[in-house]
């Protein structure tokens, strides 16, 4: 019976509209993008391995034609497609409504070649009405869109593959450049350069705690604002060297602010002034994908990344509407819903006379998208919602709950007021103190949404601030005086929200790209986190010096931000692909990248791109990236630098700190054989044992402590131990192969050819013999401990909603993994034993199963729920 198909790009999406959709239709995914340039020399067909082009997956001499391959691991899911085509009177393509989802139609349409008709569905979000829309009016797919995400990856394609290996030859090799990606990386080295300039100043003032007279006083604080008729000097008041901007400023040091609470000891405080203006503050805009991400970073301090992740879930499960999104407007239906619930929900004083209109203040934005909203023409609740499923998601559903309803709320209104109070002190001197107040009288939006801050420290805007009733020339007892010391500070690094934030002001970049450049920058090495910061590391540095000197346009922020532009018309048909792409690559008046990465490669001094000065004098201490990582140059030392030292923590004084003592380095003697000395030092992943210094090109030899073993007390006998590992137990005497005992990041373990066996204890290292050696390879594999399995799972993370398999945390032996009894999954680098959560593992144990679905393999089914799972690795 013939039967309507629908492609998808996701199984959750798949299984989301499958249930609304019921006979006669079929649902399925693509698993993602089914063609794409190709990422290697083996995914490039064999006859065209020999064109100069190849390595490029592009033809720059002929259009750029770009040259599209199937996606490794996507060729079984493409004949399952084929087969389904096959049944079908009509193809629906119903993936995401961006460029990106309108490019994968376009690729499924040339991979499928469909003789059946095709339409394009579009819809914002994923409800039995959204879909039921979107069948009732299909489109064609959108070749300008098509053309606009094309030319995107082209471009993308030509400045990595061409700049890249100029990185690898100059900086370091495994480094990457991008069209987004190396802007961003500069965003985060200025700003540290900002800090490494930047010169703290100290100033002072006087607090007081002064009280209304009467039966009942009230207390408020109040501070030094002036003095002598000058203003007293605050944090504003001082430029980046630490010197004050204006010289009408008084400038108190300890002893002056010491002085002026001495002087002020009898003196009698009167209000001088009470001046009272109206408060009134308008909601935010509901979200779009910029905001969402760094409002989820301030208020649920999480990662761009992990943001993402958790809306996108919502959105295939129907709970949120498309969450890449630049538009700030909300449908008809949506306003209706929203203002139907302020009103049963708060009153209708809540309700401002008309619905809120929002208008994008971003470049370029797609207004015909929503902004992201709860899905559907009534918003469920957050508790209804946090029953079914995962905490993070239902607490981003929250956040956008309360942000889309806060958005069509009344005004929150009240009154500000500035108080002056003075006295003179026993030296005639006049002083003067300021106090701020705010009184809400009616919250309007807040009653639903505060904005967070990205300054911790950081007052919200609309706290209440209260202060007792003051009238002008009341008298006022000062309970308490206080001389109170500060210093400026440095311009604060970015975190992940705020660095969203800078890229969308520059215009650099698109908001679905945000999470994926911020991930790829720290798994490059270019960026790591101190907290919720970034920290550049020094081979950041260089590459932005690299970068600067020999190709300066490609991180000009407002070079960036013309290339989104020009895209942008791409995607409105107001520019070609082709004479854009030439102009770019080959140059047109101007020089073009080809000769841009030629000139590179013959004038970078490649010493002089890998020094970073920490001053302007000639002998000024240097930081170098070398081969085996960045280390200080102070005359003719040299000192390797610690991997958790932050580049603005290189004082003059820490510079002279490592010299004398590096990296807090302790010598515990000398090697006898090599007379070389062995430190015990602190790496960024622990403590471990190193045998000389770095002389010479080859990387010093090094070990990690046993976990009984601590810096302190370490001893050299103990640490040449550790140098000698990997220790020869024996030879097998049945196969003839090498047994070697190991200390490994998860554990000791012994490793003949390509097998492994865990050993129990780190001091096994040392002590097994070859007899033991060779019974536990005869022996079955086990996990760590022999019996950890058996005991049980680090974590039970309850059952799948779906399967019905219960799904665990256990340890394996290259780390730990989730399992559902059927199939396993490793744990990525930011998920933790700790805090992964239910919907996550269920998340990473469907990758597992769409991989091996690509590859043509099937998942056994798993065990009941009360029956624990089997201790083998899929």
């Amino acid at each position: 019976m013939p039967v309507k198909l629908v492609i998808v790009e996701s199984p959750a999406k798949a299984r989301t509209i499958a249930g609304f959709l019921g006979p006669g239709f079929v649902v399925e995914s693509s698993l993602g993008h089914v063609r794409d340039l190709p990422e290697d020399a083996t995914d490039i067909p064999e006859k065209m391995k020999g064109e100069e082009w190849a390595r490029l997956g592009v033809d720059v001499h002929h259009g750029f034609k770009p040259l599209y391959v199937e996606v490794k691991g996507r060729k079984a899911q493409i004949t399952k497609l084929r087969r389904f085509l096959k049944e079908a009177e009509e193809l629906y393509l119903a993936t995401d409504e961006d460029r990106e989802g309108e490019s994968i139609a376009w690729h499924l349409v040339e991979a499928l070649r469909p003789r059946v008709p095709v339409r394009r569905l579009v819809f914002h979000e994923i409800t039995p009405g959204a879909i039921r829309a979107a069948l009732q009016s299909p489109r064609d797919i959108d070749r300008r869109l098509v053309d606009a995400q094309e030319t995107r990856r082209i471009l993308d394609r030509l400045f990595g593959y061409e700049v890249s290996p100029v990185l690898w030859k100059i900086v370091g090799k495994g480094l990457s450049a991008g069209r987004v990606q190396s802007p961003a990386i500069r965003i985060v080295v200025e700003r540290e350069r900002e800090r490494m300039a930047f010169r703290s100043a100290a100033y002072w003032d006087v607090e007081g705690t002064f009280a209304t007279r009467g039966d009942e006083p009230g207390r408020f604080g109040a501070t030094l604002v002036g003095l002598g008729g000058k203003r007293v000097a605050a944090g504003k008041d001082f430029d980046a060297s630490g010197r004050a901007r204006n010289g009408n400023v008084v400038v108190l040091d300890r002893a002056g602010a010491e002085a002026v609470v001495a002087d002020l000891q009898s003196a009698a405080f009167t209000v001088r002034s009470v001046e009272r203006k109206p408060y009134r503050r308008s909601p935010y805009a509901p979200f779009r994908t910029a905001t969402l991400q760094q409002e989820a970073g301030r208020q649920l301090r999480f990662s761009t990344d992990r943001t993402m992740r958790a809306a996108q879930s919502l959105y295939e499960g129907g709970y949120i509407t498309y969450m890449r999104t630049d538009s700030t407007s909300l449908s008809e239906t949506a306003v209706a819903a929203a203002r139907a619930l302020i009103a049963a929900r708060f009153g209708r004083e809540y309700l401002p006379a008309q619905p809120r209109v929002y208008r994008s203040k971003v470049k370029n934005a797609q207004e015909a998208h929503e902004a992201i909203r709860p899905a559907g023409e009534a918003f469920r609740d957050p508790e209804e919602v946090a029953g079914m499923v995962p905490p993070d998601q239902a607490r981003l559903y929250e956040l956008v709950w309360k942000r889309t309803v806060a958005s069509q709320m009344a005004d929150a209104v009240g009154e500000s007021v500035q108080v002056r109070l003075g006295a003179a002190g026993a030296s005639g001197v006049d002083a003067e103190f300021g106090a701020a107040g705010k009184v809400i009288s009616f919250p309007g939006f807040l009653r639903a949404y505060v904005e967070g801050s990205d300054d911790p420290d950081a007052e919200l805007e609309d706290q209440e601030r209260r202060l007792p009733p003051l009238a002008e020339g009341e008298g006022l007892d000062a309970e308490s005086l206080e001389a109170k010391g500060h210093e400026t500070k440095p311009p604060a690094r970015y975190t992940e929200a705020s660095l969203v934030r800078r890229l969308e002001e520059l215009g650099i970049g698109r908001p679905s790209t945000y999470a994926s450049i911020i991930s790829t920058i720290q798994k490059r090495g270019y960026v790591w986190k101190k907290g919720p910061t970034l920290v550049p590391s020094f081979t950041a540095f260089a590459t932005v010096q690299l970068l600067e000197r020999h190709f300066a346009d490609l991180v000009d922020y407002q070079f960036t931000a013309r290339m989104e532009d020009d895209l942008d018309r791409i995607s409105t048909g107001e520019q070609e692909p082709v004479p854009y792409l030439t102009d770019f690559y080959f140059g047109d008046g101007h020089r073009g990248l080809t000769d841009l990465v030629g000139r590179s490669l013959q004038e970078a001094d490649a010493r002089a791109v890998n020094a970073v000065p920490l001053g302007e004098e000639p002998d000024a201490p240097v930081v170098r990236v070398g081969r085996y990582g960045p280390y200080l140059q102070v005359g003719e030392a040299r000192v390797s630098l610690p991997d958790d030292l932050a580049p603005d923590e290189l004082t003059a004084e820490k510079v002279r700190a490592l010299v004398d003592e590096p990296n807090g380095d302790r010598v515990l003697g000398t090697d006898p054989e090599t007379g070389l000395e062995v430190l015990v030092r602190q790496g960024r992943f622990g403590p471990y044992v190193q045998l000389g210094r770095g002389e010479g090109k080859a990387k010093p030899r090094s070990a990690s402590l046993f976990a009984a073993m601590s810096p302190e007390t370490v001893t050299l006998e103990e640490a040449l131990r550790l140098l000698s590992l990997p220790r020869l137990v024996g030879l097998d005497p049945g196969t003839g192969e090498e047994i070697r005992a190991r200390n490994g990041k998860f554990g000791p373990y012994l490793e003949r050819g390509g097998e492994t066996r865990n050993l129990d204890t780190e001091e096994q290292i040392f002590t097994v013999t070859l007899p033991e050696a060779v019974a536990r390879f005869a022996a079955p594999k086990t996990r760590r401990g022999g019996r950890r399995d058996a005991a049980g799972p680090l974590r039970s993370l309850g059952v799948d909603p779906e399967t019905g398999c219960t799904v665990e945390v256990r340890d394996g032996r290259f780390g730990p993994y989730v399992t559902d009894g059927a199939v396993n999954a490793s744990l990525r680098r930011e998920d933790s034993i700790e805090e992964i959560t239910l919907e996550r593992a269920r998340e990473l144990l469907a990758r597992r199963r769409e991989r091996l679905a690509a590859e043509g393999k099937e998942a056994k089914p798993c065990p009941p729920a009360s029956a624990a799972p089997g201790p083998g690795r899929a």
